[in-house]
């Protein structure tokens, strides 16, 4: 008998309502961690010889391997991947974050920064449901847009619950955030160029615009080293505002059954991100650590992706068709109109 069913199983289910965890033994994980983990090391290599988004090939070596969804012996360790690390990933995350780092910025960039995120995540929403897709794929497209690329779409899609997130369209977002963010890392510097904008200025459009964080800080950089600082406090910012956007997401999508804030609870994640982003503001924690924390944030959620990558039919995936990107495409544009904007009359 198949540990798992039939039916595709669901890589973001972060309540557990949507299906019950699997009765397995420990060892009954590590063929499918031993894949990911593989195909993980696989992406790198290829991230790495042809200098492509670690993301993007993470995603495409997943989906290339999502004949192997059909094997049951591999879905426990799948599952486990693409839920449990990605947690795990997102808590880690905290350790990129200072409160002395945002506060640094300004109330005013730090007031800017807070309404492009809300106004990407909440144009998103609109733009999905007149296009028929949902607010709910609206939140998850817009606020991969508006905070941090891959890493917001998997935790956002931990909230949502596959009821309202199938894998094609968690699949077809990441396909589309990790595209737009590469595209952005080599334009964007070449528009603060062409528009004359400053250090301060660029980083600030470089932090608050670009999708993933290793573009972002990669175009601040090429831009100049103050750039490159000054972004980088920018797009940890837009790190930090993961945990209320999830919060507010748990709060406008509440769990299967409940109703208004009776329903709401915030995950385990959010309050761990926020603990280790406080821990770290103290200067406790040692740089070395520090740099271990992020470095394995970065693989555990590259893990993740690929077994949602794994999980992810692609038969399905096709089916959704190119029409949903263009909320990505729509989110990317406001999100860099509204950064140069504020960069240009309010810096």
């Amino acid at each position: 008998m198949p540990l798992y069913s039939a039916t595709l199983p669901a890589a973001a289910d972060l309540y557990g309502d949507i299906e019950p965890a699997p009765k397995v033994r420990w060892v009954d994980y590590l063929p499918g961690l031993f894949v990911a983990g593989l195909a993980s090391l696989a992406s790198a290599y290829l991230a790495e010889h042809y200098g492509a988004p670690l993301t993007l090939m993470a995603l495409l070596v997943g989906l290339a391997l999502n004949f192997l969804s059909a094997d049951a012996r591999l879905l426990p360790g799948l599952a486990f991947a693409s839920r449990t690390l990605l947690r795990i990933g997102i808590v880690l995350v905290g350790a990129r974050i200072t409160l002395a780092q945002v506060a640094g910025l300004g109330w005013t960039a730090l007031a800017a920064i807070v309404v492009i995120v809300a106004a990407t995540m909440g144009a998103g929403m609109l733009l999905a449901r007149r296009m028929g897709h949902g607010a709910a794929f609206g939140a998850l497209a817009g606020g991969a847009v508006a905070i941090c690329g891959a890493s917001a779409a998997m935790a956002l899609a931990t909230v949502l619950g596959e009821r309202r997130i199938s894998q094609a369209q968690l699949a077809l977002v990441l396909v589309g955030i990790s595209a737009m963010s590469a595209v952005a890392m080599v334009a964007y510097p070449i528009l603060c160029h062409l528009l004359g904008f400053d250090d301060r200025q660029a980083g600030f459009v470089l932090g608050a615009a670009i999708h993933d964080v290793a573009q972002s800080l990669g175009a601040g950089y090429a831009f100049s080293p103050a750039a490159g600082e000054n972004a980088t406090i920018v797009k940890l910012t837009r790190v930090a505002l993961l945990a209320p956007a999830l919060a507010m997401t748990g709060y406008v999508f509440p769990q299967q059954g409940g109703k208004g804030p009776s329903a709401f609870r915030i995950p385990w994640f959010v309050v761990g991100f926020f603990l280790l982003a406080a821990l770290n503001s103290t200067g406790i924690v040692p740089a070395s650590v520090g740099r271990g924390a992020t470095s394995l944030a970065t693989a555990l959620l590259v893990c993740a992706v690929t077994a949602t990558g794994i999980r992810s039919p692609m038969q399905t995936l096709l089916k959704s068709g190119p029409k949903p990107l263009l909320i990505i495409l729509v989110a990317s544009a406001l999100a860099l109109g509204l950064a140069c904007a504020v960069a240009a009359t309010l810096l």
